[in-house]
């Protein structure tokens, strides 16, 4: 029987690397796999669904998921997760030395939907009681003019959420103290300029993520692993297919960060942060599954609906093909 052709965009991260080269195959698959950049890949998978299997935005994926739009379907392969203390840039002259002090500021966001702003307000409203409601956000790029928010995405009060002019950025908008403050993936350019002003809301941000993570056990999710919806339905085995592969890609990943004959990234003590981070996270600390995810995948799920992203909570069999990381094989 003919193999099954599949396009699979993904960018070049470390635990894909032998799905690029070929050493990991899908089973009973075909496949090209295109390591491009997220952004590049978010735009040519939400603008036409160009890819069989693609990198999804998490926050993306609930928002078109509830307006009932997703063209994918999502297995729990997690490849972007990132602690976010350290997006918080905010100006040294608005008086904001902690969380609470962002009440009632101005915010700037490439996009109000984007997933780190999504773990961003969760965070402020669980663990500091700052709520989205509390503080006016405004959209647009950060270096680049024009952004908006996908979708055709509209937030309805009580949240303020507004564009910036179509000619101004986020970074000369804080520059000039006309934001408070910008949460942003990407470090705004302002921010290596001393004389600027802007510095992290959380200057020793890795202790406060790892407080963060000792109290809630969340390592925040960024970017899931989408199938095309109709692919899913046609091929019922090719979910599982597709999640035992990524799998199997982190496994080499893992293995070769372990070796200790010759070191995997060009990081000195490489050996030493993966021990550390093991001794404070377990040692599967970039966890795959549903189950090892679920508390995760609630809170992404509660914060969407409480930061007004979706009009209800979500349920998890919405969100991802059940069972595809149950086969008896892994």
């Amino acid at each position: 029987m003919a193999k099954l052709t599949l396009t699979i965009a993904c960018r070049g991260y470390d635990r894909v690397r032998a799905l690029i080269d070929g050493s990991v195959t899908v089973d009973g698959c075909d496949t090209v796999v295109l390591p491009w950049k997220a952004e590049e890949i978010f735009l040519r998978a939400y603008g036409g669904a160009q890819f069989d299997v693609t990198e999804l935005s998490m926050s993306s994926h609930l928002v078109t998921t509830a307006m009932g739009i997703a063209r994918y379907v999502a297995i729990p392969v997690f490849v972007s997760r990132m602690f976010r203390h350290s997006a918080i840039y905010v100006r040294a002259d608005r008086d904001i030395a902690q969380p609470a002090d962002l009440r009632g500021k101005t915010i700037g966001v490439p996009e109000y939907q984007m997933t780190a702003a999504l773990w961003v307000r969760g965070m402020l409203s669980d663990e500091y009681g700052v709520r989205s409601e509390e503080m006016r956000w405004r959209t647009g790029g950060v270096e680049i003019p024009g952004r908006a928010e996908k979708f055709g995405l509209v937030i309805k009060p009580p949240f303020d959420v507004k564009p910036i002019p179509q000619d101004r950025t986020l970074n000369a908008l804080l520059t000039s103290g006309e934001l408070d403050a910008v949460v942003a993936a990407r470090a705004p350019s302002c921010f290596a300029d001393k004389a600027s002003g802007v510095r992290r809301l959380f200057p020793n941000y890795r202790e406060a993520e790892e407080t963060y993570f000792a109290k809630t056990g969340l390592f925040p999710i960024m970017h899931v692993i989408g199938i095309r919806r109709d692919l899913a339905d046609a091929y019922p085995w090719l979910p599982g297919a597709v999640y035992r592969a990524f799998r199997r890609a982190r496994a080499a990943c893992v293995a070769a960060m372990e070796d200790d004959n010759a070191l995997e990234a060009m990081l000195p003590w490489l050996l030493h942060e993966l021990a550390e981070t093991k001794r404070i996270m377990g040692p599967d600390y970039w966890p795959y599954g549903i189950e090892p995810n679920r508390t995760a995948i609630r809170a992404m799920i509660r914060y969407a609906h409480e930061q007004g992203l979706t009009d209800r909570e979500l349920s998890i069999k919405e969100l991802f093909v059940l069972g595809a990381d149950q086969d008896p094989k892994l």
